[in-house]
């Protein structure tokens, strides 16, 4: 399927206009982090209590007093939200360190005194120690640094050395534009976003690779005599469709998650919301970041 039959849109000409959009994103994202003291960490990494309580009438409106019910108990102050359309199910997340299950409990027994006439039912009942969190943690940190190492030693070996480095480079800035996305909107940073990421590495490394393989055809052959930058850009229009294409039918499947998770305090909701700006940001960066340093590779060392 061909979208363009003979594209020739000069993406390297606006390399630079790229390059400062993609610094601003930096700097928007480093702010963040700093404003926000760094990210909405869920329980996954910090440890607490979460809860998941069905009520016979809606509690809507009673948001405010059952956050202020579980402050009293000195378990800080809790994040409380509805859960999907009716407004009768919600999710409790209390970052709060005790032993066994004595925060659910008192949690539990708090509301039930509170809502004596409104009884609910227990859905969901979790709770993650401050010892697992941090070996979490530093699991799924260390998960995503050893995938970019693997990345380019393999993409050194199959391409050259600046080949790795511009694929990298574009890596790199898809993972951090996703957490920055997260960090400005105040999204709950969990274990699954971890996965999200990962799997954002190989959507966009899969996407970049195909470019870079039709640049290294492009090298020699008929396009011999062209210069580096053209034959960059001529590569890029020539796997535009595929590009298109990809990113299409994936997307109709992350979307189609995303809205259907939108409303519930699934963990899918999240997920699939990473997924989403991976998928669009790694398909930019693919075109505008990855292949440009290999330009800019070119300026100082000819690659050959």
């Amino acid at each position: 399927m061909q979208f363009f039959k003979s594209p020739n849109i000069n993406f390297i000409g606006k390399r630079n206009i790229a390059f400062i959009i993609s610094g601003i994103m930096f700097v928007v994202t480093i702010a963040s982090v700093v404003v926000h003291r760094g990210l909405n960490a869920s329980i996954d990494f910090v440890g607490g209590t979460v809860l998941q309580l069905k009520f016979e009438k809606p509690v809507t409106e009673d948001i405010g007093s059952i956050r202020s019910i579980i402050a009293e108990l000195n378990f800080g102050t809790p994040e409380v939200k509805t859960i999907g359309a009716a407004g009768t199910e919600i999710q409790i997340i209390v970052k709060k360190q005790a032993e066994g299950t004595l925060v659910g409990d008192a949690v539990k027994e708090a509301l039930r005194k509170k809502f004596s006439e409104n009884p609910f039912e227990l859905r969901r009942e979790e709770k993650v120690g401050p010892k697992i969190g941090k070996e979490l943690q530093g699991k799924g940190s260390l998960a995503v640094l050893l995938s970019l190492v693997v990345i380019v030693i393999y993409i050194g070996i199959r391409f050259h050395l600046p080949f790795g480095i511009a694929a990298i480079v574009a890596l790199f800035h898809d993972v951090v534009i996703t957490i920055g996305v997260f960090s400005v909107l105040d999204a709950e940073f969990s274990l699954p976003i971890i996965a999200a990421l990962l799997t954002i590495i190989g959507y966009s490394l899969n996407d970049t690779i195909v470019v870079f393989d039709r640049i290294r055809e492009n090298l020699g052959g008929l396009s011999a005599k062209k210069s580096f930058n053209e034959k960059v850009n001529t590569s890029i229009n020539q796997c535009l469709s595929r590009t298109i294409l990809t990113s299409l039918t994936t997307l109709v499947v992350v979307v189609t998650l995303f809205v259907y998770f939108f409303n519930s305090g699934d963990v899918l909701k999240y997920f699939s919301g990473a997924l989403l700006t991976g998928i669009i940001v790694g398909t930019y960066s693919s075109i505008y970041i990855a292949s440009p340093v290999l330009i800019l590779w070119n300026q100082k060392w000819t690659i050959k």
